[in-house]
């Protein structure tokens, strides 16, 4: 495998420098080639992500393939006008020059994709790459082996070998990959191989996009529609089981509205997810695998023993890697289950006195990847969003700021470095080159020596 991948490494090495001179009718047409294989290949999707993570046809329509199909439409319509040279400023030192944004492709990139979203979660970042004109290697989760081999042979039907290739297995495959001098890195994943992945850049000084995660907090104040913020929670936090990255990991809550949030919460998630009483498994999808159950199950358990009350669900189904959705409440700071990312069907609610004992809280731990605020007081809407940092933020709503490519996504610190989708992937995967155009009339000549300390006070005020 290791030759394999140097193999084709070097192939695209060399093609690099051929494929940045293609213009934006050429990257357009491979965004269209794409998008005519995934649409060719829809039913094999539906099998695969029903087969890895239990999608339904619904859910894998919209959270997979529609979104995929609406970042390609996007980038096909602002391509041309993204690639074009910007022109910038003027100062002194170069009054009468032209001065200009190259956007240049990095070169090179690998695309390494988790196995919660896997066609999407690979393909959004290959849609930047392709539009910035760059060559990738692609690496799927081996976990979501199903939809990494359907991935697999879209990517080898549709492009060469030397402008993009994909390549599926274990960790070994993504540390041989990681071993190589890529020109970009775009990773997205745990923060804990998302350090491995950045460490293993700088051996290289290659620049890294990471998206990564982190404890994601919903704040619910005495304003808001109580019954909607639950719904809208309880959507989020369910959908794909609760394997999301910017899924709400728990709730901050007024403490005199916890018991009717849980009441208000319980019946939407039996609206959406249950049928007569039972876990409906058409929509409710499974955890990825045994090892994840394994650890989801044992954080339910522990943060019991160590005092949260389980108000709602719990019930677990080692055969179907089914966990039914859980509300915690009584939830302390020092409590296991606040201690990492849950990425599982898992509601813990911590109450607070006031507002602030709330942004207190958000601030005492990592900056997560996203935030959500549902309170209809404009004053403290902006007070959480000026006193806390976050990767992302919804006002009355979660999710959604995913959706729009006219947004950067992308976390902060420790939820990840670098932003994308849209524009702002396109620049991800661009150098943004300077150029100068010097004209005729250039006046950096007046600082050449033999120095004349009498143009000192001249230059100061021209300065």
């Amino acid at each position: 495998m290791d030759q394999k991948i140097k193999s084709v490494f070097d192939l695209q090495q060399k093609y690099k420098f051929e494929l940045r001179k293609t213009d934006s009718k050429t990257r357009i047409a491979k965004l269209k080639k794409l998008k005519q294989a995934l649409e060719s290949a829809e039913e094999e999707i539906y099998v695969a992500l029903d087969k890895d993570l239990r999608k339904s046809k619904f859910e894998t329509a919209v959270t997979e393939l529609f979104f995929t199909y609406a970042e390609i439409d996007h980038a096909i319509k602002k391509l041309s006008g993204w690639m074009k040279p910007k022109s910038v400023g003027k100062t002194m030192s170069n009054l009468f020059a032209g001065n200009k944004i190259y956007y240049e492709p990095k070169g090179v990139c690998l695309i390494i994709a988790p196995w919660n979203y896997p066609l999407q979660l690979i393909m959004s970042p290959l849609i930047s790459a392709i539009a910035a004109g760059n060559c990738a290697i692609l690496k799927p989760s081996e976990l979501s082996n199903s939809t990494a081999s359907v991935i697999h042979k879209i990517i080898s039907n549709t492009f060469e070998e030397r402008e993009i290739a994909c390549f599926e297995g274990d960790a070994e495959t993504s540390t041989s990959l990681l071993k190589l001098p890529f020109d970009h890195i775009f990773f997205t994943g745990s923060t804990a191989i998302g350090k491995i992945v950045m460490e293993a850049a700088a051996k290289n000084l290659t620049s890294v996009t990471l998206e990564l995660g982190g404890k994601s907090p919903a704040i619910i104040d005495d304003s808001c529609d109580l019954k909607k913020a639950a719904e809208k929670i309880a959507w989020g936090k369910l959908v794909n089981a609760g394997q999301t990255c910017i899924a709400p990991d728990y709730v901050l809550i007024d403490e005199k509205l916890e018991k009717e949030f849980v009441s208000h919460f319980t019946v939407a998630a039996d609206k959406m997810f249950f049928n007569y009483g039972k876990i409906n498994d058409e929509v409710f999808g499974k955890i990825i695998s045994e090892k994840q159950f394994n650890r989801l199950d044992g954080l339910i358990k522990k943060a019991v023993i160590e005092g949260a009350i389980l108000e709602f669900g719990g019930e677990t189904n080692p055969e179907s890697l089914t966990i039914n959705p859980v509300v915690l409440t009584s939830v302390s700071a020092e409590n296991s289950i606040m201690q990492e990312e849950i990425f599982g069907p898992v509601l813990p609610i911590i109450k607070y006195k006031n507002l602030q004992n709330a942004i207190d809280f958000v601030n005492s731990k990592d900056k997560p990847l996203a935030l959500y605020i549902f309170s209809d007081s404009a004053k403290n809407q902006e007070k959480i969003i000026n006193e806390t940092s976050s990767g992302g933020t919804c006002v009355n709503d979660v999710l959604v700021h995913i959706s729009n490519p006219n947004l950067p996504f992308g976390g902060v610190n420790s939820s990840g470095i670098g932003s994308s989708h849209g524009i702002f992937g396109f620049k991800n995967f661009s150098h943004e080159r300077a150029v100068v155009f010097q004209s005729k009339f250039g006046m950096t000549k007046m600082i050449y020596p033999p120095y004349n300390l009498g143009l000192l006070k001249w230059l100061k005020k021209l300065m």
